[in-house]
């Protein structure tokens, strides 16, 4: 199982991480927005401002969210 609380900052962690938390709000019967999309339109030359720097930053501002939606439900019961 991934560790939820690292920072995102590669491919296969972040998929991971993604893959546990939705399998955990889906059993919570939490609904949250569905995780960002991988990007498909990098060129691949380090340029500043990568799509891959978005989509990691979306994805950690996600999985922040996830786990507050948990917490939040935990709360609860």
């Amino acid at each position: 199982m991934p560790d939820l609380t690292q920072l995102l900052a590669d491919q296969a962690t972040t998929l991971a991480v993604f893959d546990e938390l939705q399998l955990r709000l889906a059993k919570a019967g939490a609904v949250l927005r569905a995780p960002p999309p991988v990007p498909t339109s990098c060129c691949g030359r380090g340029c500043n401002g990568c799509v891959w720097e978005g989509f990691y930053d979306a994805a950690n501002y996600w999985r922040d969210d996830a786990l507050e939606a948990l917490q939040a439900i935990m709360l609860q019961e």
